[in-house]
């Protein structure tokens, strides 16, 4: 599927966000190990929507993302605060503690529910 947008995923995903954003129609990419220039072409940066990090000992990843995909949105799923070098660079920054992977995939996505919008009623009864 060609409209399917991409995450690239990097770290140890304990959390299960890239299995989220998986059932939210995300194709995912993952980076095991080192986040350099070379992994995250590989991954398919370029192309990606999301980066995410969930390993910020490999936060030195997010500005060469950036660079490689300017639109990319730079999302890090992590215990520990991002270090303040690349801290303004990422668009989310939260804690699996505050937010499960969930809410966070569907947040992304606009995958939630949307109460605002009225359900299709179609095949209803009509007024006489």
């Amino acid at each position: 599927m060609t409209d399917q947008p991409l995450a690239v995923v990097a770290g140890p995903d304990e959390h299960g966000l890239g299995e989220e954003l998986a059932a939210c129609g995300v194709a995912i990419n993952r980076i095991e190990g080192l986040v350099t220039a070379d992994a995250l072409a590989e991954a398919g940066i370029a192309d990606a929507a999301y980066f995410v990090l969930t390993d910020v000992e490999e936060a030195t990843g997010i500005p060469v993302a950036k660079e490689k995909n300017p639109e990319v949105q730079i999302v890090t799923y992590a215990n520990r605060s991002l270090p303040e070098f690349v801290a303004t660079v990422a668009d989310l920054a939260v804690g699996p503690e505050l937010l499960d992977a969930a809410t966070v995939a569907e947040e992304l996505t606009g995958d939630a529910d949307d109460p605002a919008e009225p359900a299709d009623d179609a095949d209803g009864p009509s007024e006489p």
